[in-house]
């Protein structure tokens, strides 16, 4: 323990300028150098553009699959009940 606090300080202080030097290294590449658009910029929908993936669903077949997926839905509840009490 003969370190004197003045050569503690010394080198605290050389310890931070290289975590500083560090960060500004990481935040410089981060800035500028990205592709793409800026995270927490939505896409804005161009006019007149196709919509891609499936095609939209009628009133009738959502409405269909809409009371398939409730029954599956109960017989799946069904069967994990009969399982809890077996």
């Amino acid at each position: 323990m003969d370190m004197n606090i003045e050569e503690i300080i010394q080198q605290l202080r050389s310890e931070r300028g290289r975590i500083d030097a560090a960060i500004a290294a990481l935040e410089g590449s981060r800035t500028g150098a990205t592709r793409g658009r800026r995270p927490g910029k939505a896409a804005k929908p161009i006019a007149g553009a196709k919509r891609r993936g499936r095609p939209a669903m009628s009133e009738a077949e959502r409405k269909r699959l809409s009371v398939q997926m409730k029954k599956r839905w109960a017989e799946r509840k069904a069967a994990q009940a009969k399982a809890a009490k077996a």
